[in-house]
């Protein structure tokens, strides 16, 4: 997260296990990243992930109840947003799920993630956010990347009226002119290398190194973002 914010990015996205996609962080790492923003002057920086295992976005009553008491944790640790999403059985946005996440942020930001992008209808999904106090969008237009689904994410763009549009999947820093003027209003990428410290996880499981920040990536995707703001 220090990288991230010394290379200007506007926000992050706090997480873990982003090889399963991403999942909630801890409550100390929601702390001491919360901490370390305010300490840095950098307002609305910490949103976090609240989802609570991997695999696909239809929860039982017990994940939903999971979902909202991380919401009150990352809340009370400090974090300025939450990234939360849900799916009905029949693969509509669970509306009632996220009307149960809003409340649960009292006033933090909330953006649905790309659990709009499973959805059996993307658009119309975007839409049915609109009055739920959902503050963006995190959507790769529906398709594997916001290549693919450029189109779907101007028509999203052009539709979401006050909800905020942040295109997802697979940004490149080539991406980011071609978003701007689709209307996109941010990009969101994971602008990570692999670091080796800390030696092997050793015998009976785990894998060697760790996910971590490309300071180089970060810079080079808020240099493009400021150059089609001129």
């Amino acid at each position: 997260m220090r990288v991230a914010l010394a290379a200007g990015a506007a926000r992050v996205e706090l997480c873990q296990a982003l090889g399963l996609g991403g999942l909630t962080p801890s409550a100390g790492l929601i702390e001491a990243a919360a901490g370390t923003a305010r300490e840095c002057g950098v307002p609305a920086f910490v949103h976090v992930l609240v989802r609570p295992r991997g695999g696909g976005f239809v929860y039982d009553a017990d994940e939903l109840d999971t979902i909202v008491r991380d919401i009150r944790a990352a809340a009370t640790a400090g974090a300025d947003g939450v990234v939360v999403g849900a799916l009905t059985d029949a693969g509509d946005v669970d509306l009632e799920a996220v009307r149960r996440f809003v409340d649960a942020a009292a006033g933090l930001d909330v953006t649905v993630h790309r659990a709009v992008d499973a959805s059996s209808d993307p658009l119309g999904s975007v839409a049915a956010l609109h009055a739920l106090g959902v503050r963006r969008v995190l959507t790769s237009g529906g398709s594997p990347d916001c290549r693919a689904g450029l189109a779907t994410l101007a028509r999203m763009a052009a539709d979401s009226g006050p909800l905020e549009i942040m295109a997802g999947g697979g940004v490149r820093i080539d991406d980011i002119p071609a978003l701007a003027a689709a209307g996109i209003d941010a990009v969101h990428l994971s602008a990570r290398g692999t670091a080796t410290r800390g030696g092997a996880s050793g015998p009976g499981g785990g894998v060697d190194g760790f996910d971590m920040t490309d300071a180089a990536l970060v810079a080079a995707a808020v240099e493009a973002a400021g150059s089609v703001r001129r």
